[in-house]
């Protein structure tokens, strides 16, 4: 079967139109019926009920949908070992929200490295849609982020609880409805949602930052206040040069390492853990840190 036609099929399922699909895959939508006529025509089954408001799945449809993701996954994997040294044993590609790459995730690379001396890892940071989509689809080994959507075939890990908190490098008292001195960080969208439920009555900011920890930069050089990871602010707060504002809400979230369960004792099962006892590490220098400052 040509790969490319599981690829299209996945992109219909997921966007639910052909149109959508096409921009997905970036090819016209006469070539996008042509691949799921394909495609039919070699299952013997129609794969989608077509309908004005879209595309779903007849059950023939959703049997092979578990299949189209193998077929993906498996082929991904196979052009990424072809091109490795021969040194190397596997190719890991790992995708991970922007959010935990500071902080955390660089910072446990070297170990994760240690632990698997035969294994090319390409890293990246993503949005939470592209990775849902690029683990469901193969495009990823491992994903690293915040509530992960349950898929069929996923196995998710819990690494930590991740804690957002309002902090402050200025003399500002916040939060009556904080303010012009508030910078808004936009750290997706279950924290979008969050902070609306939290600050209904909130204008909307006049700068609104979507560049994750680098957002710290500017609450350097700008007496202003923002919400931010804990682990990622706690080096400033014992510094000095940032405040906690106690009394505002906090936005928790739990970080998952999410791979296929068929790899709990591969390679991508092996690096969960490792990120996870990399999680518990500094979760523990973390709370050395908190004994001190408080």
């Amino acid at each position: 079967m040509d790969i490319e036609l599981a690829r299209t099929f996945l992109a219909v399922v997921e966007t639910g139109t052909f149109f959508d699909a096409a921009n997905k895959v970036h090819v016209t939508q006469s070539t996008v019926s042509m691949r799921i006529r394909t495609l039919e025509q070699q299952l013997g089954q129609a794969v989608f009920e077509r309908g004005k408001s879209g595309a779903t799945l007849t059950p023939a449809g959703r049997h092979f949908m578990k299949h189209a993701q193998v077929l993906v996954r498996t082929w991904t994997q196979a052009k990424l070992d072809a091109g490795l040294p021969v040194t190397m044993a596997a190719a890991l590609e790992i995708g991970a929200a922007p959010s935990l790459w500071d902080g955390y995730l660089i910072d446990a690379l070297p170990d994760l490295m240690a632990a698997l001396p035969d294994v090319a890892i390409r890293a990246s940071a993503a949005s939470p849609q592209t990775l849902s989509r690029e683990i469901a689809e193969g495009g990823l080994d491992l994903a690293i982020m915040y509530r992960p959507r349950k898929a069929s075939g996923l196995s998710a890990l819990q690494l930590f609880q991740d804690e957002f908190v309002l902090v402050s490098s200025g003399p500002h008292a916040l939060p009556t409805e904080l303010g012009e001195a508030y910078v808004l960080i936009d750290w997706g969208p279950e924290f979008r949602a969050d902070h609306l439920l939290n600050f209904p009555e909130l204008d909307a900011p006049r700068l609104q930052l979507g560049i994750g920890t680098l957002g710290l930069q500017y609450l350097r050089s700008v007496p202003s206040a923002g919400y931010f990871p804990r682990r990622v602010v706690e080096p400033a707060l014992s510094e000095g040069w940032l405040s906690l504002i106690e009394e505002a809400p906090r936005f928790a979230y739990a970080a998952y390492a999410v791979f296929d369960e068929g790899e709990e004792e591969g390679f991508p099962g092996q690096a969960a853990r490792r990120l996870l006892h990399a999680a518990k590490a500094f979760e523990n220098a973390s709370r050395t840190v908190r004994r001190i400052t408080d």
